[in-house]
């Protein structure tokens, strides 16, 4: 068996398993080391200098946490049972974020398993899951990982996760992984130890910037995402924060390399692998939902405008980067017409300059909608969801308007039913980091500890990780009815949006002082998608348009927060 390790920086590595055994050194700072008749399960970590001993940067699983020894996973070894799973188009996307540890009261990736009957059920077709990259301690949201390859043991080992993906598939469910690609977490990571040119001078607002430009660096992440991809046969993957990852002019970026590399693993194997960007700069240039495989674009672009002019409309709140969007229906009218709301126009909050870049030539499939996340959720002082912030006439028609417009839906777990559990930001650190965590927090969020005092959950509270478990067995009548309209959406969704979805074209919308709003779409078979909507408290007389009615009501009197789609002329 081959061990590796590129420790440019350190004079001596040592692969430490029975004993210590020397690696040798090659002249472009990779150590190697042969050792034979190792068999899977064996643990072992390498030794820097006669210093320090670490774990495997690439490791494949550490079931005693980040500074734990490394264990030899065998991923040929695992039997699958959906061996003809190819994916599903990515017109027929209807994503689900969830967070593992929190997911059902056992947080586990096996626990998952017994729900994903219940997903299908309700018409979703993706389960995402938030990073699983293992990160130090038992609780957290997985955005502080060290260890990209090993998904963390406080959820099972790697056969319980590819058992999750295997019985997903089974039924028809694709799966996506939010990835991490613009840091590492503060606490595990020993990369700058043995190996500093892996990171720049520069920082992220999480930690040191990793250097693309190293041939190293670049090629660490290209491989992670397809070892997600090809040993755990995830469908797609969600890149977190990409206008953090940093990008060489006039070179081929990292984001590029990926998506290419993603593209020749669809195509050697039949599959549909979908990849999906966060990116608060809106660069509508890495989109193309229509280019399959991938080959340097992505399919999608989770879309932080939709969402932020809808909380607006919602909820009235105006601070931080809600202050960009003081015209809420205009905003909703030139996402639902172009895609972005920001395409180049100058931001306040992101510094007073120009944001974004022109989006109506995109597909409209190549944005993911959504009216909840976990950011969204999490990074309020109180964790609550918008179940506690508008009326349930108020998300019912916002849900009308995100389920069957035609771009990406996403919910964030529990929201199909209108779970009001809340998702606080938790973690699990010790010592100085701890307190460095609960002073960042009082610091930013000021304003609520004066306000709430000891409400706001502290995050390295165990209790706080408990307070967000959803609650599968206490649904209420109003519960129910909110889960019976969204599986009537989507089931309407896949009957009549589905089908027409490949090669539509954006058209355009209006929004008018009174509430009215107004849009329509190209389908891809030639018809027309019209929405009409009354987002106001009152009623509003409207002339309908033409097309045969999907949704809503045939009446030109809409009552406050009504949604009525037409489709045909």
């Amino acid at each position: 068996m081959s061990f590796r390790l590129w420790a440019p920086a350190a004079r001596r590595v040592d692969l430490l398993l029975d004993r210590a055994h020397a690696m040798q050194r090659r002249q472009d700072g990779w150590y190697v080391a042969e050792i034979a008749g190792l068999t899977a399960g064996s643990p072992y970590k390498f030794r820097i200098d006669d210093e320090i001993d670490v774990p495997d940067p690439a490791s494949a699983f550490q079931p005693e946490d980040v500074f734990g020894p490394s264990e030899v996973i065998d991923h040929d070894a695992f039997v699958w049972r959906a061996r003809e799973w190819r994916g599903r188009p990515w017109e027929e996307t209807v994503l689900i974020e969830t967070h593992v540890g929190t997911f059902t009261p056992e947080g586990t990736y096996r626990a998952m398993i017994d729900k994903l009957d219940h997903l299908a059920a309700t018409g979703i077709t993706a389960l995402e899951l938030m990073p699983l990259a293992d990160f130090a301690g038992r609780r957290g949201w997985g955005y502080d990982g060290v260890l990209w390859y090993a998904p963390d043991s406080a959820y099972g080992r790697p056969e319980d996760l590819k058992t999750l993906i295997d019985e997903a598939h089974l039924r028809g469910l694709m799966v996506f992984l939010d990835v991490v690609y613009n840091h590492f977490g503060p606490e595990g990571n020993y990369l700058g130890r043995y190996a500093p040119t892996f990171f720049t001078d520069a920082h992220t607002p999480w930690g040191s910037a990793i250097d693309y430009r190293v041939p190293q660096a670049r090629a660490f992440a290209v491989e992670n995402a397809l070892s997600w991809l090809g040993d755990y046969r995830f469908d797609g993957l969600r890149l977190d924060a990409a206008n953090h990852i940093m990008a060489i002019p006039g070179e081929q970026s990292m984001l590029q390399d990926l998506s290419v590399a993603a593209g020749e693993l669809a195509k050697a194997t039949g599959r549909h692998i979908h990849l999906v960007l966060e990116n608060g700069d809106n660069r509508a240039s890495l989109l193309d939902a229509a280019q399959e495989p991938p080959n340097g674009k992505y399919r999608g672009q989770w879309n932080d405008d939709y969402h932020h002019v809808w909380h607006v409309m919602l909820t009235g709140e105006l601070a931080g980067y809600y202050a960009d969007y003081q015209t809420p229906r205009m905003d909703l009218a030139r996402a639902l017409a172009s895609g972005f709301v920001y395409q180049g126009e100058i931001s306040e909050f992101w510094g007073k300059r120009p944001r974004g870049e022109p989006s109506g030539e995109l597909p409209p499939a190549t944005f993911v909608n959504f009216l909840q996340n976990h950011d969204q959720i999490g990074n309020r002082p109180l964790g609550e969801r918008l179940e506690s912030l508008a009326s349930p006439e108020q998300i019912e028609a916002a849900l009308a308007v995100t389920l069957l417009a035609p771009m990406v839906p996403m919910l964030f777990q529990g929201e199909e039913w209108g779970s009001t559990v809340p998702f606080p930001f938790f973690c699990d650190f010790n010592g100085g980091l701890a307190e460095a965590v609960r002073k960042g927090r009082k610091q930013e969020y000021a304003w609520a500890y004066e306000k709430y005092g000891d409400e706001v959950p502290d995050p390295l509270d165990p209790a706080t990780l408990q307070s967000a478990v959803l609650d599968w067995t206490g649904r209420t009548p109003q519960q129910d009815a909110r889960l019976a309209l969204v599986k009537e959406l989507l089931a309407l969704r896949r009957k009549e949006i589905v089908p027409r979805l490949k090669g539509a074209s954006f058209g355009d919308a209006e929004a008018a002082d009174n509430g009215l709003l107004t849009a329509h779409w190209r389908m891809g078979d030639g018809t027309t998608l019209r929405l009409i909507a009354n987002l106001s408290d009152h009623e509003i007389t409207s002339t309908l348009s033409a097309g045969t009615p999907i949704w809503g009501g045939a009446s030109e009197q809409l009552p406050p927060w009504s949604v009525v789609w037409r489709l045909g002329g």
